[in-house]
C-alpha cells in the first residue's frame, strides 16, 4: 500500500493526510498538505502502493486489498455514525491545512458550513513526506510546539522511507537508508518533550513484499532504529508501526513482519496503526488490530490506532480505492475509544483530499469533502 502526504502516493493503506513540506516556505512553516490514500484495487501476489497526494511530496493512498477485496464486516448498530461518537478528546488541530484554506477563501459557498463543522474543525495528522534534512526539525517543532501550547496531542506522519510505495504513485523518499536514518534523527529533534503520536512510515511494512530479502531486512532494521531514536528523543512520544488493514495480510503474517521491524519492542514501539487512507469499518479494524497485537507479542502496553477518516460506510464491495462514491467520514478523532488495546481513532488521511480521481492526488476537493460529510 502506499501512503502519500501532500504528494504522498500509497498503494497500501494510507491516503489523505496533511503534510508539512519544505518547498520554499519558511523553515518553521508546517502547513498540512494533501495526501492520498492507498489503493484498494485487487492486488497481484504482492500488494502494490498507490499514489497519494500533492506536489511537494506524496502521501500514501489506500492500500490495495488482497487478491479479492473482501467486503468489510458491518458494524454493530450505532457504532459507525460519527454523530453518535464522542468528539475529539485531547488531540491537536494544526491551524494550517488545505481544507482550512478553502473554508477561509469561500465564505459564501453553500457547502462551507458543512465542510467547516464536520471536517475542518477536526484534528488531523500532519504529514512530512519530503526529504528536506535542513528544515525538518524546525517544521516538526512548529507542529509539536503548537500542540504543547494548547496542552493537546499532535499527530505527525514520517513518510520518507527509501523505495516508498514500491515506485508507485507515491514514490520518493530519502535516497538511501543512511540518508533516511539521518533524516529521522533530525525529525526526532523536533518532537520536544510532550506527548505526540508518530505514525511511522505508512505502507513500509505491509508493502515490503516488493523488496528483496536483503532490502527488506535493511529496511526493517532502519525502522526499528527509527522507533528507538524517536522514543529516546521524546520519552512521551507514542510511535506506531504499519499493520496495513483488515483486508490485506493475515494477522499472523503481518505480525511476523512487524516483529522484524521493531514493533514488538517497548524501546521502539507503542504498537501499530491500521486502515491509513483506507475505508474498512472500525469494527473490522478493531478485531484485526487485536489479532495482530496478539500474534506480535511484546509488552501488554502495546496498542493500536485506527484511521477512521473515511470509513463510515465501509469499503466498497468492488474494491474501488480511488475517491470511491458513497463513502462517509467515520468516527471523530479521539484518544478515548472505549475499546481495549485501541489507543485512538485518528484522521490520518484528511477527508476531502483526493486520491487522484476527483482531482490531482493530494489536493483538496470541496465536492468530495461535502459528499463525505453529508
Amino acid at each position: 500500500m502506499v501512503a502519500a502526504a501532500t504528494v504522498v502516493v500509497a498503494v497500501g493503506s494510507v491516503t489523505g493526510m496533511m503534510s508539512a513540506l519544505g518547498d520554499g516556505r519558511p523553515s518553521d512553516d508546517a502547513k498540512p498538505l494533501v495526501t492520498r490514500a492507498p489503493s484498494l484495487l485487487p492486488l497481484p501476489a504482492v500488494p502494490t502502493p498507490s499514489p497519494t497526494r500533492t506536489s511537494a511530496s506524496p502521501a500514501p493512498s489506500p492500500s490495495r486489498s488482497s487478491p479479492s477485496p473482501k467486503p468489510s464486516p458491518k458494524p454493530s448498530a450505532g457504532k459507525e455514525d460519527p454523530a453518535t461518537v464522542a468528539a475529539s478528546a485531547g488531540l491537536y488541530r494544526h491551524p494550517e491545512s488545505q481544507v482550512l484554506d478553502w473554508v477561509a477563501a469561500h465564505p459564501d459557498d453553500s457547502r462551507r458550513s458543512v465542510i467547516e463543522s464536520r471536517i475542518a474543525d477536526r484534528p488531523a495528522a500532519v504529514w512530512f513526506a519530503d526529504f528536506t534534512p535542513s528544515t525538518i526539525t524546525a517544521r516538526v517543532r512548529a507542529v509539536t510546539s503548537g500542540g504543547a501550547a494548547q496542552g493537546r496531542v499532535p499527530v505527525v506522519v514520517a513518510y520518507t522511507i527509501p523505495g516508498r510505495d514500491c515506485g508507485g504513485a507515491s514514490e520518493g523518499g530519502a535516497p538511501d537508508l543512511d540518508a533516511y536514518d539521518a533524516w529521522i534523527d533530525n525529525f526526532a529533534a523536533g518532537l520536544g518533550s510532550r506527548e505526540v503520536i508518530v505514525i511511522l512510515e505508512p505502507d513500509s511494512v505491509a508493502q515490503a513484499d516488493c523488496l528483496s530479502v536483503g532490502q527488506r531486512a535493511d529496511r526493517f532494521a532502519s525502522l526499528a532504529r527509527a522507533g528507538r531514536v524517536l522514543k529516546a528523543a521524546d520519552p512521551r512520544a507514542r510511535v506506531y508501526y504499519d499493520a496495513g488493514h483488515s483486508a490485506w495480510k493475515p494477522a499472523a503474517a503481518q505480525a511476523a513482519l512487524l516483529e522484524q521491524a521493531g514493533a514488538a519492542s517497548a524501546a521502539s514501539s507503542d504498537g501499530i496503526f491500521t486502515n491509513v487512507s483506507n475505508f474498512h469499518r472500525t469494527s473490522a479494524e478493531v478485531t484485526y488490530a487485536r489479532e495482530v497485537l496478539s500474534a506480535l507479542g511484546g509488552p501488554a502496553s502495546l496498542g493500536a490506532v485506527i484511521d477512521t477518516s473515511r470509513n463510515g460506510n465501509g469499503a466498497p464491495a468492488d474494491g474501488e480505492w480511488c475517491d470511491p462514491a458513497g463513502r462517509r467520514i467515520g468516527q471523530e478523532p479521539t484518544l478515548n475509544t472505549g475499546e481495549a488495546r485501541i489507543d485512538a481513532y485518528l484522521w490520518v488521511k484528511l477527508p476531502g483530499e483526493s486520491d487522484g480521481c476527483k482531482g490531482t492526488p493530494g489536493t483538496f476537493s470541496p465536492g468530495y469533502a461535502y459528499d463525505l460529510a453529508t
